[in-house]
């Protein structure tokens, strides 16, 4: 089994996943374990002095005014945590859990939130039992945290609340932890708040979803070639002096990619013939400049992600001269902006890609294929409805591309007057980025039908592949009407799972 091993400066994208999808074995350095033991110290004196440090000795929130007696300051940790579990809705997903876990643990190993190392040790316990506490949709405002999931999660490591064991049964979180052998924490003081006051849900939501995005961009631009390949149009834009003159490196990205993937077809540079086009459509001769557009976005949204993964985020901080200071990196709003911008971006990826669709399936600008790409058009309807089912994933997408972060409801009597809405904006956009597989899905389901409707033309090398390679999973060609939606869900698996990419590679080489 892959392990990851946790030090105090930070993890990496890769390490995330492995965690959070892999089940990858999580172990805590030595050198963390002893930063984690030297903050505690600094915790510890602190707690035994008469005055007041936020979150050691006092309330939170607004109600930070309150000095707490020693004798109080268990119940006060417990307390956070168990009040703080106001969660509500469905379950959250596994590895989004997971990433979550993860990631807290992470910033607790840096050493600079005064837990003691037991605590670090517990989290990593649970991850590589395969316990998963159940975290609910709502609860977080991006802001002090992702306060309502992480509470949920410190709750397992008390021992409390309900939590997942790896057979997928849920069970009281206190059972759990029984059966594998691990202790639950008697949370001291700092530990509850430290648990709880972290970016870290958005932020493995974000890490994900650029893995994910990343694979669909490719995907997007295998396609796009495609499409531009059956509707018998013209890579001479593809040409990388065109692309040479708008240095924007994600175009130029998938410009290439295009490029590689069109090599030595039969069908491209014929809209000069029986009707001639000066210009194909913007969907196709745009292709590279909207998907470019969204790989820089992506490129923007990894350079956030790999700061955040370098992050410690915890209020207070124990900073390197011991100091233990008050402060506002818990704000979501750099995670909360790149979550929205990518919901932006797979909004418009989507929506270029139904246009060419629905080219595709238009007689009258397909420029020869059948109606609907159907086997007899008028008894049989083709493609039709498939196209419907892209379009209303598309319109999904652009409500879902309404940004999150623009919005704050103040909370904690005026003390947490703005929040960034980060976990919100991470949400939807798992919804969008779900939703462009599946319209990448359909329109690879239309334009390898209508590659295979070009009798007597050869389409190129690569193309062949991705035909073999789509039926072989059980997508059919052209001919009669049959039930579709079994088609798609192949297709969608296809694509999701990157085996569209995997086809093409042998023949084109490593794609962008």
């Amino acid at each position: 089994m892959h392990t990851v091993v946790v030090g105090t400066a930070g993890t990496t994208a890769e390490d995330v996943i492995a965690v959070a999808r892999g089940a990858a074995r999580v172990v805590v350095s030595e050198e963390a374990l002893a930063a984690v033991a030297e903050s505690r110290r600094v915790i510890d004196d602190l707690a035994a002095k008469p005055d007041p440090v936020y979150g050691v000795s006092t309330g939170f929130g607004a109600l930070a005014v309150r000095h707490i007696s020693p004798e109080l300051r268990a119940q006060l940790q417990r307390n956070i945590v168990r009040s703080h579990a106001a969660g509500m809705g469905p379950r959250v997903e596994r590895e989004v859990v997971r990433a979550l876990m993860f990631l807290r643990m992470k910033t607790l190993a840096s050493g600079r939130t005064g837990v003691r190392p037991l605590v670090v040790e517990t989290m990593a316990a649970i991850l590589n039992a395969g316990i998963t506490p159940v975290v609910h949709e709502y609860g977080s405002l991006g802001c002090s945290g992702d306060l309502a999931p992480l509470s949920h999660c410190a709750l397992t490591l008390m021992g409390e609340g309900d939590a997942e064991g790896p057979d997928g049964t849920v069970k009281p979180a206190g059972q759990l932890l029984a059966e594998h052998g691990i202790e639950p924490v008697e949370l001291r003081e700092k530990e509850g708040l430290a648990l709880l006051n972290g970016t870290d849900g958005m932020l493995g939501m974000l890490v994900m979803a650029c893995a994910d995005l990343g694979r669909l961009l490719t995907s997007a631009d295998v396609t796009a070639a495609l499409s531009l390949e059956a509707l018998l149009g013209t890579e001479k834009v593809l040409a990388p002096e065109l692309h040479a003159i708008r240095p924007h490196p994600g175009q130029g990205a998938s410009a290439a990619n295009m490029l590689s993937v069109l090599a030595g077809s039969g069908l491209t540079g014929h809209h000069q013939d029986d009707a001639p086009r000066v210009q194909d459509a913007y969907s196709i001769r745009c292709a590279p400049q909207v998907a470019g557009a969204g790989r820089d976005t992506l490129a923007h949204a990894r350079l956030v992600a790999d700061r955040e993964l370098a992050s410690a985020v915890d209020n207070p901080v124990v900073l390197p001269d011991g100091r233990v200071e008050s402060n506002g990196n818990f704000h979501g709003a750099p995670v909360a902006y790149v979550l929205d911008f990518l919901a932006i971006a797979a909004a418009d990826l989507a929506s270029i890609a139904e246009r060419r669709t629905d080219r595709l399936l238009d007689k009258n600008r397909s420029h020869g294929l059948p109606a609907f790409l159907a086997g007899d058009a008028g008894v049989d309807s083709g493609l039709m409805i498939a196209q419907y089912t892209q379009a209303a994933l598309v319109s999904e997408m652009k409500r879902l591309a309404v940004p999150a972060s623009v919005d704050s409801i103040p909370s904690s009597a005026m003390q947490e007057d703005h929040v960034s809405m980060g976990w919100s904006a991470a949400r939807k956009l798992r919804t969008a980025l779900d939703a462009l597989a599946r319209v990448i899905a359909v329109e690879l389901v239309a334009a390898t039908r209508a590659v295979e409707l070009r009798e007597g033309l050869t389409p190129s090398p690569a193309t062949q592949a991705v035909l073999k390679a789509v039926r072989a999973a059980g997508v059919e060609g052209p001919g009669e009407d049959r039930f579709l939606a079994p088609d798609l869900a192949r297709a969608e698996e296809f694509v999701r799972a990157g085996k569209l990419v995997e086809a093409v590679e042998p023949v084109t080489g490593p794609l962008a």
